[in-house]
C-alpha cells in the first residue's frame, strides 16, 4: 500500500469537503439576500452568485496539489510515502477550514450586500483573504512534495 498515493486522495477529498460546506453555507446567505429583496420590491443583485461560487476554488486548489502528488508518491520511500500522507491530510484540512470560513464572510457580504446595495469591493477582499489560506496550503504543499527526492 503506497499511503503517498491516499494522501493524494486525501488532500483533494478534505478539500472538496470544504468547498461543498462553504458554498452551502454562501449560497445560504445569498437565497436568503434574495428572499429579501424580493420582500422588499428590491431588484435582486445577481452578484451575490459571486459570493455563493467563491469557495469551490478549494477544490480546484486541491486537485492541483493532488496531481503534484501523484508525480512524486509512486516512487517514494515508506518514509515519503508517510510525509506525503501527512501532508495530504494537514494540506487538505487547510483548503477544507478556508472554504468554510470563505463561506461564511460570503454569506455576511450577501447580506450585506443585498440590504444595502454597496460595499461589494469590501465584502469580495475578505472573502479573497479566506482565500489566500487555500493558495499557501496548496503552494507550500506542492514546494514539500517536490522536495522529495
Amino acid at each position: 500500500m503506497n499511503w503517498g498515493m491516499i494522501g493524494a486522495g486525501v488532500v483533494m477529498g478534505i478539500a472538496a469537503l470544504g468547498s461543498a460546506i462553504g458554498i452551502g453555507i454562501a449560497g445560504q446567505g445569498a437565497i436568503g439576500a434574495w428572499k429579501r429583496c424580493y420582500l422588499n420590491n428590491k431588484p435582486a443583485p445577481f452578484l451575490l452568485v459571486v459570493f455563493a461560487g467563491a469557495p469551490l476554488t478549494q477544490t480546484i486548489y486541491g486537485f492541483l496539489l493532488m496531481n503534484t502528488m501523484l508525480g512524486v508518491a509512486p516512487s517514494a520511500s515508506p518514509a515519503a510515502q508517510s510525509f506525503l500522507f501527512g501532508l495530504g491530510f494537514a494540506c487538505g484540512f487547510a483548503m477544507c477550514l478556508s472554504a468554510v470560513a470563505q463561506g461564511k464572510a460570503g454569506a455576511a457580504g450577501s447580506d450585506a450586500l443585498g440590504e444595502t446595495g454597496k460595499g461589494f469591493t469590501n465584502y469580495i477582499m475578505v472573502v479573497g483573504l479566506c482565500e489566500t489560506i487555500a493558495l499557501f496550503a496548496m503552494v507550500f504543499g506542492m514546494v514539500a512534495s517536490g522536495s522529495i527526492q
